[in-house]
């Protein structure tokens, strides 16, 4: 797992058990914004420019605040031009999530509280964040999130901010508090089915921690993808409620769902 100091901003490799304490970053990624691991190693005025870079650094002096010498991005922390290290990281982003002192989730097109109208959190239920396939994950695997506006404002944790997540989300209180495990298989691809993905691949893709399953990945089958998925749920969970859906004359004759 490849982290970042808080103060230096370099990385260092940790393996196993010698992972140290850390924060971690939610955010929704924005187009030509963000700061990729080669750009953060040899950075231009034109890189530290970037929206996507400060908010880095805003991220980092949140942990640092907090006691923590270590953060995980996803956007610069992964070297994404080695596919063997890009699908290493997917297939273990959830427990990177689960296993964070803290996640920092950053909501950049949400105003300060103090800035809304009658309604403090309509921005925030209205959020991109929550309408997004990787931010499920981000929303379920943290021990402890705490939530942030554009200005890095702080507006609440969580648990704080539970039922306004369940309005954005349709995810119930309890389901956002206890173990995931506990939530049957048609009931995690319901929480997927009101979001989206950049790539068709990643709807199959981002539900790989909160399902337990591991596969690799193949960017370019399209949505194949979410088959491949079905068919590692079948062979490793004896929950039946995959098979909860209904078929009409647009499903495909093989009988597996193309969309959660």
């Amino acid at each position: 797992m490849r982290l970042l100091h808080v103060q230096t901003h370099a990385f260092t490799d940790f393996q196993g058990d010698g992972v140290p304490a850390y924060a971690i970053l939610s955010h929704t990624w924005q187009q030509w914004q963000e700061v990729s691991y080669q750009e953060w190693l040899q950075p231009t005025d034109d890189i530290r420019s970037k929206s996507g870079y400060r908010k880095i650094c805003e991220a980092c002096k949140k942990a640092r605040a907090d006691g923590y010498d270590w953060i995980w991005v996803d956007t610069n922390c992964i070297d994404k031009t080695s596919s063997a290290e890009l699908s290493e990281a997917i297939n273990s982003m959830y427990a990177w999530y689960r296993r964070a002192a803290v996640c920092y989730a950053y909501l950049e097109d949400v105003p300060p509280v103090e800035e809304a109208s009658s309604d403090p959190f309509a921005a925030f239920r209205d959020s991109r964040w929550h309408t997004r396939g990787w931010t499920l994950q981000e929303l379920l695997a943290p021990q402890k999130i705490v939530f942030f506006a554009r200005d890095w404002s702080l507006m609440g944790t969580r648990d704080w901010l539970v039922k306004e997540i369940k309005t954005a989300t349709g995810i119930d209180t309890d389901d956002c508090r206890r173990e995931i495990d506990t939530s049957s298989v048609a009931r995690k691809m319901s929480w997927l089915a009101r979001r989206k993905t950049t790539r068709v691949e990643d709807m199959a893709y981002c539900m790989l921690g909160l399902l337990n399953i591991n596969m690799p990945l193949l960017y370019g089958e399209g949505a194949k993808a979410f088959i491949r998925l079905q068919e590692e749920i079948i062979k490793n969970n004896p929950d039946l409620t995959i098979f909860c859906w209904t078929r009409d004359e647009s499903t495909p004759a093989d009988w597996m769902s193309r969309l959660p």
